[in-house]
């Protein structure tokens, strides 16, 4: 009986109060830049229940941007298993989905899921705040 609450109240806290991990693994930084407007005042995500962490240990959601390259890749795997579980990862931009303009080049490996598994693509160069808002909604939706 206990542990079928603990699941409801923990699923709902999930839900109500994600707290999300922005790591960027290389690129040009105009995912980042959008990512940075979702915590001003006009967009304001906290209203969602949605935090940022800088900490892994911490984190639900990794909101990752930028194409891996070589020197991410590391740490971008250490990230994720620092996370705890249930964890879901979040890949903003075409360069983190696919490699965008920069794929095919030397220390380019490609998009975010050559590393770690992806649970959402939220596609786009740069992504506009509202659009990566809609996404993290679905993500939520989906807990």
């Amino acid at each position: 009986m206990m542990n079928g609450l603990w699941k409801k109240i923990s699923r709902w806290a999930r839900q109500k109060s994600p707290w999300v991990l922005h790591f960027n693994s290389g690129g040009c930084n105009g995912c980042d830049i959008e990512i940075l407007d979702l915590l001003t005042p006009r967009y304001d995500v906290e209203r969602l229940g949605i935090r940022q962490e800088s900490v892994p240990r911490h984190a639900d959601i990794l909101l990752c941007t930028g194409p891996v390259t070589r020197q991410s890749r590391d740490r971008l795997h250490q990230i994720y298993t620092q996370m705890p579980e249930p964890k879901w990862v979040v890949v903003v931009g075409s360069c983190g989905c696919s490699g965008g303009v920069f794929q095919g080049s030397e220390n380019v490996l490609g998009g975010v899921d050559q590393v770690i598994p992806v649970d959402l693509y939220i596609p786009g160069c740069p992504c506009r705040p509202e659009i990566i808002i809609e996404g993290l909604k679905k993500l939520l939706e989906n807990i």
